[in-house]
C-alpha cells in the first residue's frame, strides 16, 4: 500500500518548497510532483525556463510544466501527500478555499517552521482540529537543513517525524539522496516545537551579536535555550525523547549559528537599531521567529514554563524594549 504512495504536492513557492522540489526530483524513485504557488507570473517563469526566479535560481526545475499552477484545489486532489512549505503566518490565507474534504484520504506532511497566528497552534494541532486531519496522517519534515545548502548539494540531514514510523519512513525514502540522509520520528509535537523554538532563539543569538556580544556568551545562550527547549516540549508532551538528537539540537545550533539563518540575521538587523518593520522590508522575507515568539508567549499561559530567553525576545520584538537593556537583563538569568 505505501508503495502506491508516490505522488506528491508541493505547496509554496520560496526557497525551502524549492529546496523540496530539489530533494524530491533528485531521488530516483518513482513519484510525481506537482507544485502549487500563490504568484503567476513566477509559475509561468518557472514553466518557460526551468528556475524559480526569486528564490534558489541556481536550481533547475526537474518537474513537467503541467504540473505546476496557482490552482490549489487542483493541485491537491491529484495527491496522495501535501507537502505545506507556506510560511505559518499566511497558512490560513492560503488554505481559505480548502475544505476537510478536499484533504481527505491525504497524508499532510509539515514543512513550516512556525505557529499559526489567532490559533496559536503548531501546524498538526491546526489542520486536526480546523480540518480534520487525523493525527497519524500528519508527518512533520525538520532539520537541521538549510535550503541554500541543499541548493548546492551540501551533505544534510532531515527528520521525518509521524505517529506511524512507517509512513515516515516511506516518505523519508522519497527525499533521501547522495547530500540529504533522513532519519525517522515518532515525536511530531517534540520536532514540530523545537523548529518553532530554535527560530526564537536564533533571533535571541542575532540580537546578542548585533548589541556587541562575543561568542563566548553566545556559547552559553544557546546551552540555556537548549535546556528551556526541553523544558518546554517534556511539559506540552512529555515523551522519551533525547533533546541531543538532531531534530532539536542541530536544528538549534545550525539556526542560531549559521550565515543562511534568516531569523539570525533578523535579530543581528534589530539589535544593531533596526526596526521590526525595517528589518523585515530590507530582508524580504519571513522572519518566522517574529511571529513564533507572539504565539510562544500566549500558549505559555497555560503551561507557565520558564522561559527568560523567549521572554526576552518577546520584550524586545512586541514592547519595544532596548535589546542591549533586555540582553543584559537576560545575561544574568543564565549559567
Amino acid at each position: 500500500m505505501l508503495k502506491q504512495l508516490n505522488k506528491i504536492a508541493v505547496i509554496g513557492g520560496g526557497s525551502w518548497a524549492t529546496a523540496n522540489i530539489k530533494m524530491l526530483t533528485d531521488n530516483t524513485m518513482p513519484k510525481e510532483i506537482s507544485w502549487w504557488m500563490r504568484n503567476a507570473e513566477a509559475v509561468n517563469y518557472i514553466k518557460n525556463f526551468r528556475h524559480n526566479p526569486h528564490y534558489l535560481s541556481s536550481v533547475e526545475i526537474k518537474i513537467p510544466a503541467e504540473n505546476i499552477s496557482t490552482d490549489l484545489k487542483t493541485i491537491i486532489s491529484h495527491a496522495n501527500f501535501v507537502l505545506l512549505n507556506v510560511p505559518a503566518a499566511f497558512l490560513k490565507e492560503a488554505l481559505k478555499d480548502i475544505t476537510p474534504d478536499d484533504l481527505k484520504g491525504k497524508y499532510i506532511v509539515s514543512a513550516i517552521k512556525g505557529i499559526v497566528p489567532d490559533e496559536n497552534k503548531i501546524i498538526g494541532e491546526f489542520l486536526h482540529e480546523k480540518y480534520q486531519v487525523p493525527f497519524h496522517h500528519i508527518l512533520v519534515l525538520s532539520g537541521p537543513c538549510h535550503a541554500e545548502e541543499v541548493a548546492l548539494e551540501k551533505l544534510s540531514y532531515l527528520t521525518i517525524a509521524c505517529k506511524d514510523t512507517a509512513l515516515a519512513a516511506a516518505f523519508a525514502g522519497m527525499l533521501s539522496t547522495r547530500y540529504i540522509k533522513t532519519v525517522v520520528s515518532d515525536d511530531i509535537y517534540g520536532t514540530e516545537y523545537g523548529a518553532v523554538l530554535k527560530n526564537i532563539y536564533a533571533i535571541a543569538s542575532g540580537i546578542c551579536h548585533g548589541v556587541g556580544y562575543g561568542d563566548n556568551f553566545q556559547s552559553v545562550l544557546i546551552s540555556n535555550a537548549i535546556r528551556e527547549l526541553e523544558r518546554f516540549v517534556d511539559v506540552v508532551h512529555p515523551i522519551d525523547r533525547d533533546i541531543k538528537e538532531s531534530a532539536y539540537l542541530g536544528d538549534l545550533l545550525v539556526t542560531a549559528y549559521s550565515q543562511f539563518s534568516r531569523n539570525r540575521t533578523f535579530g543581528n538587523m534589530v539589535g544593531k537599531g533596526y526596526t521590526v518593520k525595517s528589518a523585515q522590508l530590507e530582508m524580504n522575507m519571513i522572519a518566522e521567529g517574529y511571529y513564533a515568539v507572539n504565539c510562544l508567549h500566549e500558549v505559555n499561559k497555560q503551561y507557565k514554563v520558564e522561559m527568560p530567553i523567549c521572554e526576552a525576545v518577546y520584550a524586545i520584538l512586541y514592547k519595544k524594549s532596548p535589546p542591549a537593556l533586555e540582553m543584559q537583563k537576560l545575561a544574568e538569568k543564565l549559567s
